[in-house]
């Protein structure tokens, strides 16, 4: 039976006819594994209904699996030799499958549309190098993705899906908390990439919170708040939130309208204690921002969408 997915042999065949040589500046570690890729497919429940988006398909791996399911499937790359070459691999390989394919040749940091119907997943083994700021980037742009599953480097997954308490937990806890409920899904070995990376990597599982973060400040003005909060995590929330605040005492008044301690760290607070602090930020601190970023902000609760 013809396997349409890359092996090994198939990885080096196509870097090889198209000149390609994985660099460490974009983040290129292929995947050379047909089983590690569907197991991919499978724990983000890609259906036939769904319309994929994976940023970084590099030579494909990952792209065919996902078009085996019959999704829709919209890849976004940078690299000009790689966006040239994957329409061809998927043509050769899945030609009955070829029309629910789409190419977008871009930097994902900077996609503010995709074609076709809106995207509800996104599949991808991200770039380690900008992994937190594409996902990011991807929830906030796309407000129709239900749901995503990504590969990142182990150390990132586990800050992504840290809870409060967790040494790791952190600005990339908190900013994709905003967004979905984060857990891990898995680890990924080394052998499985050429080049074998020199880190280990992660599966990190996203779903669109259903109920956004009841709150009246904006997400500007709450990642703004968890930013000053990790900027100097050791030191306590009344002196980490001075400059945010305008003084100490400032910093002091907005946590204690807030309900939360003034001794406490950031590294304890969940995403919905930073948007209470945010909701009361003193106004000589906090105007420029607002005026800013959103002059006409209501006055009643909004999704934090």
């Amino acid at each position: 039976m013809y396997d349409a997915l890359l092996g090994p042999a198939e990885i080096r065949e196509l870097a090889a006819a198209h000149g390609i040589r994985p660099t460490k500046q974009r983040g290129q570690n292929f995947v050379i594994d047909a089983n590690t890729v569907r197991r991919i497919v499978r724990t983000a429940d890609v259906r036939p209904d769904d319309v994929a988006v994976e940023v970084g398909p590099g030579l494909g791996s990952l792209t065919l699996a996902l078009l085996e399911t019959g999704a829709h499937v919209t890849a976004v790359e940078i690299d000009d030799t790689l966006a040239a070459a994957l329409p061809g691999t998927v043509a050769d390989r899945l030609p009955e499958r070829a029309a629910r394919f789409a190419l977008v040749h871009a930097d994902a940091l900077h996609v503010g549309d995709l074609p076709g119907p809106p995207p509800t997943a996104l599949v991808a083994n991200l770039p380690y190098n900008v992994a937190v700021p594409v996902l990011l980037h991807m929830l906030d742009t796309f407000p129709s993705l239900e749901r995503a599953l990504v590969m990142v480097q182990s150390e990132v997954a586990d800050r992504l899906a840290a809870a409060p308490g967790s040494k790791v937990y952190g600005v990339p806890s908190v900013k994709a908390n905003w967004y979905a409920d984060v857990r891990r899904a898995g680890a990924v070995g080394r052998n499985v990439f050429w080049p074998a990376p020199n880190v280990d990597s992660g599966l990190v599982s996203l779903v669109r919170r259903t109920e956004p973060i009841a709150t009246t400040a904006s997400k500007r003005e709450v990642f703004a708040v968890v930013d000053a909060a990790f900027a100097q995590r050791r030191k306590t929330l009344r002196a980490a939130l001075a400059g945010w605040a305008g003084s100490p005492a400032a910093a002091e008044s907005a946590l204690v309208a807030a309900g939360v301690p003034v001794r406490a760290r950031g590294e304890a607070l969940t995403v919905a204690e930073f948007a209470r602090i945010a909701e009361h930020r003193p106004p000589a601190g906090g105007g420029k921002d607002r005026a800013a970023g959103d002059p006409a902000r209501p006055a009643k609760r909004r999704s934090a969408q």
